[in-house]
């Protein structure tokens, strides 16, 4: 049993690597986004950006900086198949995950400006922004001193393999398949 936990830039390709583990290799997926989501609509709030991160901060400052990515590494540990938590972005997560063995860090990114394409064309609930808002944002994410808070950049520094991810599909699922067989 296999857990992989996947970090990237906003509109790198997280969803993508999600999508070819579970459906190209059988791996079960465990999302933060989700996790939160179910929160903040218990709270009567609105989805967004803003909402997922205050929430998310919250928590981690309540409880510990892993706190979340700990409690989806419990149920996927439970599970007993291979397993993917999507998405990993504080450095107390990655260290607390990587304690527990048998997990592995995937980061994904790519050109700012393309990932910014493929946000516009995804078009979540969180995605209707500015390229100034979503350069705004990305800023906001990539660092913090505050362990609670989002660090992207450190995290990605943590990762056991890293992605680049500004051609095809099929490029980006050549070197997922190049990490599995190393990791298997």
């Amino acid at each position: 049993m296999k857990i992989i936990g996947i970090t990237g830039t906003l509109g790198a390709g997280k969803g993508t690597i999600v999508d070819y583990l579970t459906k190209h290799h059988g791996f079960q997926h465990f999302s933060v986004r989700n996790y939160l989501s179910k929160i903040i609509k218990e709270r009567g709030q609105e989805i967004n950006r803003d909402s997922l991160v205050a929430v998310a901060n919250e928590l981690r400052a309540q409880n510990t900086p892993s706190f979340i990515a700990e409690e989806l590494y419990r149920t996927a540990k439970e599970s007993g198949v291979n397993c993917i938590i999507e998405s990993i972005r504080t450095v107390g997560e990655v260290n607390a995950l990587h304690a527990k063995g048998n997990f592995h860090l995937f980061a994904v990114d790519a050109d700012q400006r393309l990932r910014y394409e493929r946000i516009i064309e995804r078009a979540s609930e969180t995605d209707r922004i500015s390229y100034e808002t979503f350069v705004a944002n990305e800023e906001r994410e990539m660092t913090s001193t505050d362990p609670n808070k989002q660090n992207l950049s450190a995290v990605i520094l943590l990762s056991d393999f890293k992605f680049i991810n500004n051609g095809s599909f099929d490029e980006l699922y050549r070197q997922i398949d190049e990490v599995l067989e190393k990791i298997n």
